[in-house]
């Protein structure tokens, strides 16, 4: 690696050179009549001076770079902005969807748990409740000589109440039908004649009723086991087959629901419609709850968004015997919407709630007994609702959830009854019922804001003031330069006046290189005895050379590791104390080792081996130089500790060596 030191000229001996070209010239020009270089002598390296208005191909150089420069700033500004502006609004929009998909899926799983665990607990009440009914049966026929059906249950809309609310839903209809044989017909008519007035008053009063009195109850009980025939304008009609009924007897709640009157009393479940009778026969022959869905009926061109639940009632109180007689069933009937209420709380809305049965659904058709005759089955069997917080909606007979949200989907089964399909009839089906839970579009929007739309916008206008800043400091940095590339052009005029042209070319060349070494002059030579002769700042013999070659030379560099979290934390002259001291003991090394020292730039300290005096081994002096300097540094900063703080120690020397 090379090294030079430059030595100018003395300017009178260029200037009497320049004269004397001049000179030259003027003769030749006298002599071809011309104002041209051409045929005048000239001294050895010394070429024609250049016109004055010529700029500095520096300068041009320079000018190309920084409009270069400026148009590559631009262009990356301009893409970071696009860029950052981009992934930003992406950020805040997939953010937003992660928040909603979150959300969603928590109000999904509290509506998944909250319905499971009504319907278990529900089941849990309905089987007490047979068995406590079939226990006060056992009792009373005991005591009184009495058997199922004559088995009127005391105090029955106390303990049809308590069942009721354990279903979760509002105005469930709870009933309690015996099984009839055909040769009891007649004494159960004679039967519920004479104890209907009993329970009916009972339920009156443990319910409040006052829409109707006990005589208008009675006179709106029909009186004979009965269904309403379809065929003959829904007329009471007796059930005329052979064979066992099912005649409901005690109801709950009694009078009207919702306005409508449900005085069901001695209607036979078996023809009140499709799904009932299905039921009944599953459970007759199952022995265990079963659960039916919606039915259709095109007859009244209603269809019942709602479900069916018969609990068999065995005789006697023993609940483990496998013979036991089913004496009668205890029923429930509730709206599927009433269940999906009360499931969130307020705003916790736009959850499409889809409940699907594995079973087909039963459309009834009309027609006298048997009613199975009678029907048709359709593929799905399904109905949606919209739970917005603590209401329901019913949106239709059919999935009709926004199928954009179908990888959302939560699942879950709702009620499975564990029932082997193999024991039942064909055509016959118990439901497993499941739950699809997805979001809707009102759902999602609530998570939607204009956040994607603000952060786009301010990172816009961050860029957008950061480029203004840029060129507002491009123009200030243009003017300065300008201003200095007119002081070079007038100061290139100057030297081009004085110097000839390849003079001038070395001298610029040499002012650049000699800049590096001026910081590291001392005035009085410096411990390495340089003279000013190395400097090129005198002319002893008037023929000096404008350079010195240093053909092989060792760099090395040195900086202070921690030094700039130690400064932040320190007072100046603290600073001043700490490279003061440790770089007066470098150049103490340097003197001792030969090293010439070239600057210090804040934290680093730069040297060089092999110069001013050329040595063989520079490598060698440059390697022992800087590992005394890292030795040197740990007992530097041992000593300061005391007066520049307990970390002073901590710093540490990173050296490289160029050769």
């Amino acid at each position: 690696m090379p090294f030079c030191s430059s030595r100018i000229d003395d300017m009178q001996t260029l200037t009497s050179q320049k004269s004397q070209i001049t000179r030259q010239s003027s003769n030749a020009s006298g002599s071809a009549g011309s104002g041209s270089w051409s045929g005048s002598p000239r001294r050895k390296g010394i070429a024609g001076p250049r016109q004055v208005n010529d700029p500095p191909i520096l300068g041009k150089r320079e000018e190309s770079n920084v409009l270069r420069a400026r148009g590559l700033v631009a262009l990356i500004l301009l893409l970071a902005a696009t860029g950052v502006a981009t992934a930003t609004n992406l950020l805040v929009k997939q953010q937003e969807r992660r928040d909603f998909e979150n959300q969603f899926n928590a109000y999904a799983s509290e509506v998944v748990t909250v319905t499971r665990s009504k319907a278990s607990q529900f089941f849990d009440a309905l089987d007490s409740f047979a068995s406590s009914i079939g226990a006060q049966a056992a009792v009373e026929h005991a005591s009184h000589n009495t058997s199922w059906p004559f088995y009127r249950i005391p105090e029955w809309s106390v303990q049809a109440k308590k069942l009721a609310q354990l279903t979760g839903v509002d105005d469930p209809i709870v009933a309690m039908a015996p099984i009839v044989q055909e040769n009891e017909r007649d004494q159960w008519i004679s039967f519920a004649a004479e104890q209907n007035p009993v329970w009916y008053q009972e339920s009156i009063e443990h319910e409040g009723y006052t829409e109707l009195t006990l005589v208008e109850l009675l006179e709106r009980t029909i009186p004979f086991v009965h269904f309403y025939d379809p065929d003959n304008n829904f007329q009471p009609t007796p059930v005329s087959r052979s064979g066992e009924v099912f005649p409901v007897f005690q109801q709950y709640p009694i009078g009207l629901v919702q306005g409508v009157p449900v005085m069901a009393t001695n209607i036979d479940v078996l023809l009140a419609s499709r799904q009932s009778e299905e039921l009944y026969h599953i459970t007759k022959i199952t022995r265990r709850p079963t659960i039916g869905f919606i039915q259709s009926d095109p007859d009244i061109e209603k269809t019942i968004p709602g479900s069916q639940i018969i609990q068999p009632i065995f005789e006697g109180a023993d609940t483990e015997a496998e013979d036991r007689k089913v004496v009668a069933y205890a029923g429930i009937a509730l709206h599927w919407l009433d269940y999906f209420k009360n499931l969130l709380t307020e705003g916790e809305d736009g959850l499409v709630v889809v409940l699907e049965s594995a079973c087909p659904k039963l459309i009834q058709q009309g027609g006298p007994f048997p009613i199975r005759q009678n029907v048709t089955v359709s593929e799905r069997n399904i109905i949606t609702y919209l739970v917005d917080g603590p209401n329901a909606i019913l949106l239709g007979e059919d999935d009709l959830h926004d199928p954009t949200y179908d990888a959302l989907v939560v699942s879950e089964p709702f009620i499975d009854l564990d029932i082997d399909q193999s024991q039942l009839p064909e055509g016959s089906c118990v439901p497993v019922l499941t739950l699809h839970v997805y979001p809707s579009k009102e759902l999602e929007d609530s998570f939607k804001t204009s956040n994607d739309i603000i952060y786009t916008v301010v990172v816009i206008v961050i860029f957008a003031f950061t480029s203004l800043v840029f060129l507002l400091y491009d123009f200030s940095v243009g003017r300065r330069q300008r201003t200095v590339m007119d002081r070079i052009a007038k100061q290139d005029r100057i030297v081009s006046d004085v110097f000839p042209t390849a003079i001038r070319d070395r001298l610029y060349e040499n002012q650049a290189k000699n800049m590096m070494h001026t910081n590291g002059v001392e005035e009085d030579g410096g411990p390495l005895g340089l003279d000013e002769t190395f400097y090129g700042t005198s002319n002893t013999n008037g023929s000096a050379p404008l350079a010195d070659l240093f053909p092989s030379v060792t760099v090395v560099f040195a900086d202070l590791v921690g030094f700039t979290a130690w400064s932040s934390a320190r007072e100046p002259h603290q600073v001043f104390i700490l490279l003061e001291t440790i770089y007066g003991a470098f150049d103490k090394l340097a003197y001792r080792h030969g090293v010439f020292k070239v600057e210090t730039v804040g934290d680093c300290y730069v040297a060089a081996a092999g110069l001013p005096e050329p040595t063989d081994d520079h490598p060698v002096v440059a390697c022992r130089f800087a590992r005394d300097c890292l030795k040197r540094l740990k007992d530097v900063t041992l000593k300061l500790e005391v007066s520049l703080g307990p970390d002073t120690s901590d710093l540490e020397l990173r050296t490289g060596i160029h050769r």
